[in-house]
């Protein structure tokens, strides 16, 4: 999904960025604090990953600013910081999960998927269904039946997407800010195009993709009850 990333430190921040993108998430980084929370005030995120230690602006501010603001984004936050004092005044804050310097890339995006998971409507699985159609969020992998279809990342997230909430209809405008980030020019005929490609590749499913017209997407069940 599209997550925000907040961390001045480069290689850490350049390193998460990687495995996010790799496995078809859009991720906007930030180093500053302050330009960080600015950005919170006008862009939805699925996620929001927060270094505590920032110039500008803290991340505990950043938090306390974004939860005033009403705005339950998840949001996990990140600390060089043992002492269990940060860690339980960063839930007191509004976050919903932390992770302690250093930490193996592993346990972030296991974190990051169930707080994704909650956000998309609490499923307890990683595994979406719609139909006949299977994509487990873990291992990157999407099934029609028993048949694997290989999906590039762009693709994948469409799918997963709309298929975290079947029949729910996603504008075009949606679908680019969850597909790109603020450096990536697109527009509403890139979405035009990652629909065909996805329709293709789906074909004999017992799912489709649906135009609802001038509105946007949704991905419906063809399966018999």
């Amino acid at each position: 999904m599209r997550i925000l990333l907040v961390e001045d430190t480069h290689d850490v921040g350049e390193a998460i960025c990687r495995r996010f993108e790799t496995i078809g998430h859009t991720v906007d980084w930030e180093t500053d604090g302050r330009a960080a929370s600015e950005i919170l005030g006008f862009t939805d995120y699925d996620l929001v990953i927060l270094d505590v230690m920032l110039p500008g602006m803290d991340g505990f501010e950043i938090l306390r600013r974004l939860r005033q603001a009403r705005n339950t984004v998840p949001v996990l936050v990140l600390t060089a910081r043992s002492e269990i004092d940060d860690r339980v005044g960063a839930l007191d804050l509004g976050a919903d999960d932390y992770l302690v310097k250093p930490f193996d890339f592993r346990e972030l995006e296991a974190r990051a998927r169930v707080l994704m998971r909650r956000r998309a409507g609490g499923e307890a699985t990683n595994i979406i269904a719609c139909g006949d159609v299977t994509l487990d969020r873990a291992n990157r992998n999407v099934r029609v039946g028993k048949r694997e279809v290989t999906l590039k990342r762009r693709e994948m997230t469409l799918l997963e997407i709309l298929a975290s909430r079947p029949g729910r209809v996603f504008s075009k405008e949606e679908l680019l800010d969850q597909l790109f980030g603020f450096e990536e020019a697109a527009g509403p005929n890139a979405i035009e195009l990652y629909v065909g490609r996805l329709r293709k590749k789906l074909e004999g499913a017992k799912a489709r993709i649906v135009t609802v017209r001038g509105i946007g997407y949704q991905l419906v069940s063809d399966a018999t009850p």
